[in-house]
């Protein structure tokens, strides 16, 4: 019998605000961060997980991850990861965390934290990737674990089983055609940070098309005369078969939002990227039919599985972009694939910041394998940042992840990284303030 012992949490926080890399109208300044979490036992299984934060108040996360590790602590490791759901609906309900939310904010990204760790040491004891766990999991399975809580108007259980279990014939097909197809088409956002030069847009643009990206996000909304020299440069770079997609993190009322992207449409976005508050469900909705027949594209800050439940109903966004960290793991993300499924809207993942192209390129290739059973308008974002930080990064090539081998959720970081990067004694940050206490 193997016991859980620990419950690690970590504050670990990149500068990439030195480089304007993560730079948005919203978000000038992110460094991007990590609260980390690992779970440890007495035997050689552990756990590791993160929820994605950009800089202070990391530290409130990592906070509240520990205190949902509490309840881990001292339990038999089996007892917990052959009872997946019911683990997350312990750790769920404790209400004094729920209290704090509930489902929003701090602690429901401190719940995906935890839980993210609990689902990867489930792959690790089954010696398999993530995305190859939820495959082999019976319908009945992957339901039991979900969280259906609050979605009884719009999909049942006897639903949610019809969905996985029509998609079971050809699941073994599917894989193999990932393979020869060179893997999970991908689209890249790191060229078109808000914070670049023209030149360096530029550059990256075309280092982009040269790397065999066929979609590429450019961040708009701090000046449109800006995103109109900015955007024409990419059509210069990219031509007119390269799908460009752009993304406003936020900054619009809706009327804005209308007409901003209608002044943009020359370029021919794919989608316009969160275009006003993410809580804004008929917002959204009346930005879709302003902009039509320009794409809406939302979910990177969608708190939960009810929010994203009222945007399908709300027929709100054509493409979904759940966020792997931000949603309560994988419990919850089951759900939110599954209402997509049924309302046949496009499941395009969020990630980019540190760490989260490494655990979504489990959920989109669990997604074309078991829910969904299609590629048609479907791509995951990848940002090129901070990879080299984890002990099994992803792989993109010619603008496709590769399919991940490794057991686990791609979630460990090397130890040297934890030592380096974790705030404020690190040493990276030490060495940093004691520069600083110098100069002044």
């Amino acid at each position: 019998m193997t016991i859980i012992t620990a419950v690690t949490t970590h504050d670990v926080r990149f500068p990439t605000s030195l480089t304007a890399d993560g730079s948005d109208a919203m978000n000038k300044d992110a460094d991007y961060s990590a609260a980390y979490v690992a779970i440890e036992t007495d035997g050689d299984l552990g756990g590791y997980g993160f929820t994605f934060t950009i800089g202070r108040g990391n530290d409130l996360c990592a906070q509240a991850a520990a205190q949902y590790g509490e309840e881990l602590v001292g339990r038999d490791v089996d007892e917990m990861l052959d009872d997946l759901g019911g683990i997350y609906r312990i750790l769920k309900s404790d209400s004094q965390m729920r209290w704090l939310g509930p489902e929003k904010g701090v602690v429901q990204l401190a719940l995906g934290a935890v839980m993210n760790a609990v689902w990867d040491m489930a792959a690790r004891r089954a010696g398999v990737p993530l995305w190859r766990l939820l495959v082999d999991m019976t319908p009945e399975q992957l339901v039991d674990a979900a969280d259906l809580t609050y979605l009884s108007d719009v999909l049942t259980r006897d639903e949610a089983i019809e969905i996985l279990a029509g998609a079971q014939p050809g699941r073994a097909q599917r894989v193999a055609d990932l393979e020869t197809l060179g893997g999970y088409p991908c689209y890249t956002t790191s060229a078109g940070w808000l914070g670049y030069s023209d030149e360096k847009l530029r550059r990256l643009l075309q280092e982009s098309v040269d790397a065999g990206y066929r979609h590429i996000k450019l961040k708009v909304g701090a000046d449109l005369e800006s995103d109109v020299r900015r955007l024409t440069i990419a059509r210069e770079v990219l031509g007119w078969d390269v799908d460009l997609m752009i993304d406003a993190n936020q900054v619009w009322d809706v009327p804005e939002a209308i007409e901003w992207v209608n002044r943009l449409a020359e370029f021919k976005p794919k989608w316009i990227e969160e275009p006003t508050s993410p809580d804004d469900v008929l917002g959204h909705a009346a930005v879709r039919r302003g902009v039509a027949p320009i794409g809406v594209a939302t979910g990177e800050h969608g708190m939960n599985r009810v929010l994203f439940k009222q945007m399908f109903q709300a027929e709100a966004l054509d493409y979904c972009q759940l966020d792997s960290a931000r949603l309560a793991s994988i419990n919850e993300i089951l759900a939110v694939y599954l209402m997509a499924k049924k309302f046949d809207v496009p499941v395009c993942p969020h990630a980019g910041g540190v760490g989260l192209c490494e655990l979504v390129q489990h959920l989109s290739i669990f997604d074309y394998v078991a829910v969904s059973g299609t590629l048609d308008d479907r791509v995951t974002e990848f940002v090129d940042h901070l990879h080299e930080h984890f002990e099994d990064p992803c792989i993109v090539v010619d603008g496709r992840y590769i399919v991940p081998s490794q057991p686990g959720y791609s979630a460990k970081m090397f130890d040297q990284t934890l030592a380096e990067f974790t705030f404020p004694h690190g040493s990276y940050w030490a060495g940093r303030f004691a520069d600083e206490e110098a100069r002044v």
